[in-house]
């Protein structure tokens, strides 16, 4: 089995949630659907990146650094294009 690392962005307050899962389509259903607390208000929301990992434990430490000072530093740089595509 695979995890997942996500990152969604939120359309209403221009913020990132970030999240793993072992699926992926399901557990972005349940965002759309407003099944999940966090984002429940903060639809509507896009998956703007995701990772695969091979195992549970690589996938949380992953997704432990991406909502970390530096994590959000380098998916900004890693999604320089996606988040300002004028500059």
């Amino acid at each position: 089995m695979y995890y997942y690392v996500y990152v969604l962005l939120s359309k209403k307050d221009g913020l990132f949630y970030t999240g793993f899962t072992g699926n992926l389509k399901k557990r972005l259903q349940k965002h759309d659907d407003g099944l999940v607390k966090s984002t429940k208000y903060r639809r509507p929301l896009s998956l703007i990146y995701f990772e695969g990992c091979i195992n549970q434990q690589d996938a949380t430490r992953r997704e432990k650094y991406l909502k970390s000072g530096n994590g959000k530093i380098y998916l900004r740089n890693r999604l320089r294009n996606y988040l300002n595509p004028t500059g």
